[in-house]
């Protein structure tokens, strides 16, 4: 079937299934008579089970893993239930400062913001934290780009030492022969830092953020 019939199959928009094909949790084949996209029904089974991992709040690496089958089910949630009922914890002391100020009667002109960071970081110290930051895809992805790019780049560079190291050894290599071998790897390294420097601005812009909603 085409995008939007899984689309309207699973319930998740087509930005997600092109999001989760970006990550490697979905290789749909494509047909070749046109070139599209043709989801079977096993990644239609796929879709479901992503789906329902992401609103039960696994991240993106941790499905990678699932799907590899380098974790399995029962330690991914086990571990998941960990970090819930950690993240509970912080969110019922950010409800007991919010309840404080309330009992207080605080207003914006008169609230004391410097004691109350003051004691919001006495808290973290002591194993709070006030920002239930859910971000570990995001730097995951970060990561996995970063990486990506580094082990390009190196590659290239490793090609352009090659080809001086030629020309050291032939030295009637012609001067435009090694210009282009030389020139045409650095053209890929900036193509390479142009791609990541967007790849990091798509990941900062939300894309997680749009790939949580159905």
């Amino acid at each position: 079937m085409k995008i939007n019939e899984a689309e309207q199959e699973v319930g998740i928009t087509r930005k997600n299934i092109r999001f989760y094909e970006q990550q490697g949790l979905l290789k749909p084949m494509r047909n070749l008579s046109n070139g599209y996209r043709d989801y079977s029904d096993e990644d239609i089974r796929i879709l479901r089970q992503i789906k329902l991992l992401r609103r039960l709040g696994i991240p993106i690496e941790e499905i990678k893993r699932l799907q590899a089958r380098l974790l399995t089910l029962e330690d991914c949630l086990q571990r998941h239930l960990i970090t819930l009922e950690r993240e509970r914890k912080n969110l019922d002391a950010t409800a007991s400062f919010c309840e404080r100020l309330l009992s207080e009667k605080a207003s914006l002109e008169t609230i004391d913001a410097g004691q109350l960071l003051t004691d919001i970081d006495n808290m973290e110290e002591g194993g709070t934290r006030f920002v239930n930051v859910q971000k570990r895809d995001q730097k995951a992805l970060r990561r996995n780009s970063l990486l990506s790019a580094i082990v390009f780049i190196s590659f290239m560079l490793a090609f352009i030492a090659f080809m001086i190291w030629c020309s050291v050894m032939d030295s009637d290599m012609p001067g435009l022969v090694l210009v282009f071998f030389i020139g045409i790897p650095l053209l890929f390294i900036g193509g390479t830092l142009l791609a990541l420097r967007e790849r990091l601005k798509e990941i900062e812009g939300g894309e997680l953020d749009e790939a949580s909603k159905y």
